[in-house]
């Protein structure tokens, strides 16, 4: 009996999968309803022994990290129409006013893209697809921290931002080495203006070598190239 209310739960997991129309992502064919779920794991936990219940416990935990990962796929795709969802300062009169030799421009160098705020917002979009956008936070975070006047705001934000990005197994952990991790925390004994400047330098060259070039041949860039250039003609 138990066996059979276990298999009623992981039935929307074990059905084939299907495609969906346009895109390149592929979901489960069918889920059980929350309610449901919800009622047949309880009637199964409560007469479950510990190991069994521990085992159905853990397997329900990565049931639903695949299931989160899944929506975050289907949300995040590769396009322009997700560049202008979070362009700052209404996104579809922004679009407008950009003009293909700014987008254009963008191309020139990973710090002119940088000095642009819809560039920074476009390149923000493309590693969110890539669920790596803690290092521009981290670069953006530093860009703002460095114009910090009051010394007691000083430190405090220099140890959130440590707290936030640096530390290990901080919330939205950079990519650095162990050098320049120990480095920057030892300058969280006497946070300055500069104790970042070596992590943040490291994070600058990842996204200049890595993630730039990938945008810069990504369908959001180019799509976005070819709205403004339809624009003009």
């Amino acid at each position: 009996m138990y066996q059979e209310r276990a298999d009623s739960v992981t039935q929307g997991f074990t059905e084939p999968c299907t495609a969906v129309a346009g895109t390149s992502h592929i979901f489960p064919a069918a889920l059980p309803t929350a309610r449901q779920s919800s009622l047949t794991r309880r009637s199964i936990s409560d007469h479950l022994p510990g190991k069994d219940l521990q085992a159905m416990r853990t397997s329900q935990r990565q049931n639903k990290g695949m299931r989160t990962r899944l929506g975050c796929l289907s949300h995040k795709s590769d396009s322009c129409s997700d560049f202008t969802a979070i362009l700052p300062d209404k996104p579809n009169r922004a679009l407008k006013r950009l003009s293909t030799e700014e987008a254009t421009r963008w191309a020139e160098s990973f710090d002119v893209l940088l000095a642009h705020k819809y560039g920074v917002a476009a390149f923000r979009a493309f590693l969110k697809t890539e669920f790596s956008e803690e290092n521009l936070e981290f670069w953006l975070a530093c860009e703002e921290f460095k114009k910090t006047r009051s010394t007691a705001k000083l430190v405090t934000k220099a140890h959130r931002i440590f707290e936030e990005f640096v530390d290990v197994q901080a919330p939205r952990e950079v990519n650095i080495d162990f050098q320049t991790r120990e480095a920057t925390r030892k300058n969280m004994q006497e946070p300055s203006l500069t104790c970042f400047d070596q992590a943040q330098g490291k994070v600058h060259s990842l996204m200049e070598k890595d993630s730039y070039p990938r945008f810069l041949r990504s369908k959001m860039y180019l799509d976005l190239l070819s709205q403004s250039q339809r624009r003009l003609s």
